[in-house]
């Protein structure tokens, strides 16, 4: 057998997946038991025998610990990325937003001289030149010289990442030039034509869903967004006459379950729940200031605590909390000209603040309503998506899926957290917010459509992917992935890449819908 100093590392950090950490209310996020964090460092435990490989679902998520307290917004700042394949498209899909926009995008693309900057050395992670080590399922430490060969094989992944152009540090909840708003480059003739086209659709006494779906599908314009969203996700009528008085009746119902039901938060049978919200609230965005407002952080525990307590069948599931964020920024933005990230939310008027709740509590609820599944006991959903993927991949890039074979990776130690959090931890919000504008034109957008987007990003990877060289180093990349400066046009090409998926693989089995 290897001896300690011949077998590769793992680095030591405060974001070791898998830590011990007690969670209440939530289905723990299945992670390999090979990268568990051994917590009796002065008693490093053995095991000779080839670790058992747990025969449900459920027997792999109660054999691990939960990961969420990971700061999985880590900023790399890499810049790098591989634009998808743009194969060929058969001639009736060439009217479709999805090759209108990778058209488009493809042609507007300009190369940028910059000077590459610096990518992290990942390899000297140690002052000490203690490292945590991978033996026979246990993490242990070792202070060899050949435990940085797996962190070293990432760096130099990334490092082949310089020779494309830096891109411009850009807010965390939109581009400027997405603002539309005083001090952003003016609109484009087509950006000018597309927001004339919306507001004309808005406008009619009755707007037409169809015509307003297939608009959005490539992206809607920040002034039109907040309605636009209302409308599609079946939160207002079609008809404009009846809006207001169905705004009013709604958001009026909501504060009235808030006068309800709050109170009961510190009841015995709810007391768990609460605290559970209360300890994943901060947790959210950390790295945008909005969220760690306390107006912000009391809004998301009364939307969370009202949506659970009358949802009994799944309560509440860490990863939910994630959910509430793009409608409360886009229904933010209706009322800010300027970046959202660092507005102070106490500064506007309190019946503003309060329709923001009440619409971000009704939109999510809606979202929610087609993929409850996904939070249930045990999440059956969120295990139909991740097998599904895992045979969609296997049809579409073979090489892939025999690599994650070959180094013994479980779909579920990535793709659960990218069906449980629909690839929010994976993307800036700025770039969610977009993606939700397809998902919402979209049919079955958030419960059958994320599932080709899910497969179009890993193979966006897939040279990274097939450089890995062994388990450690795999999973590194695959839960951080640098998009920290992923903007629409990458957004726009992965749906794009996504849509030609859905429609080459048409046949797929039936559970591929679940």
């Amino acid at each position: 057998m290897a001896t300690e100093d011949r077998i590769s590392f793992w680095r030591r950090t405060a974001k070791v997946p898998g830590s011990v950490k007690p969670v209440y209310g939530a289905q723990h996020p299945p992670l390999d038991p090979r990268l568990r964090r051994s917590y009796h460092k002065d008693k490093p435990a053995f095991n000779q025998s080839k670790t058992k490989k747990a025969s449900s679902f459920h027997e792999f998520a109660c054999s691990t610990n939960d990961a969420w307290d990971i700061d999985d917004e880590e900023d790399y700042s890499l810049t790098g990325v591989i634009l998808p394949n743009s194969a060929a498209l058969s001639s009736s899909l060439h009217s479709h937003p999805a090759v209108l926009v990778q058209n488009q995008l493809q042609h507007e693309e300009t190369v940028a001289s910059h000077k590459p900057s610096e990518a992290p050395n990942l390899c000297n992670v140690h002052q000490d030149d203690t490292e945590f080590i991978h033996v026979n399922g246990k993490v242990v430490k070792s202070r060899s010289d050949d435990a940085h060969l797996s962190a070293c094989s990432v760096r130099s992944t990334l490092q082949k990442q310089h020779s494309l152009p830096v891109r411009p540090i850009i807010p965390l909840v939109a581009r400027i030039s997405d603002q539309n708003a005083s001090g952003a480059p003016p609109m484009t003739v087509r950006e000018k034509s597309r927001l004339d086209k919306f507001r004309q659709l808005l406008a009619n006494p009755n707007t037409d869903l169809e015509e307003l779906r297939k608009h959005s599908w490539s992206g809607i314009p920040r002034e039109m967004r907040p309605v636009t969203w209302r409308l599609l996700s079946g939160y207002l009528p079609a008809n404009k006459e009846r809006r207001e008085l169905v705004l009013t009746r709604k958001r009026e119902e909501y504060f009235g379950f808030i006068e309800q039901y709050y109170h009961s938060r510190a009841d015995e049978q709810y007391k768990d729940t609460y605290r559970q919200i209360h300890i994943d609230i901060p947790r959210t965005n950390p790295l945008i200031p909005l969220f760690q407002q306390p107006t912000v952080q009391e809004v998301f525990e009364r939307i969370l605590f009202i949506w659970a307590i009358r949802h009994p069948a799944s309560g509440y599931v860490q990863g939910i909390n994630d959910l509430v964020t793009p409608f409360f920024v886009v229904f933010l933005s209706e009322f800010v000209s300027e970046d959202v990230e660092n507005f102070e939310v106490a500064a506007l008027p309190i019946d503003t603040q309060r329709n923001i709740e009440a619409d971000s509590f009704w939109c999510m609820s809606k979202l929610l309503d087609g993929i409850q599944d996904n939070y249930t006991f045990a999440q059956p959903g969120i295990q139909n998506k991740v097998k599904a993927l895992e045979e969609l991949v296997s049809r579409i890039d073979e090489d892939i899926h025999n690599y994650f074979k070959r180094y013994e990776v479980e779909y579920l130690q990535f793709a659960f957290r990218w069906m449980n959090n629909l690839l929010m931890r994976e993307l800036p919000l700025r770039c969610t917010i977009r993606l939700w504008d397809t998902y919402q034109a979209e049919a079955e957008g958030f419960s059958h459509f994320h599932l080709y987007v899910c497969a179009a990003f890993l193979i966006e990877w897939r040279k990274e992917i097939l450089s890995m060289v062994d388990f450690q180093g795999l999973l590194m990349l695959l839960q951080n992935l640098p998009t920290i400066h992923w903007g629409n046009e990458e957004v726009g090409l992965l749906l794009a890449e996504a849509y030609r998926l859905k429609y080459t693989f048409a046949d797929a089995p039936s559970h591929y819908k679940r």
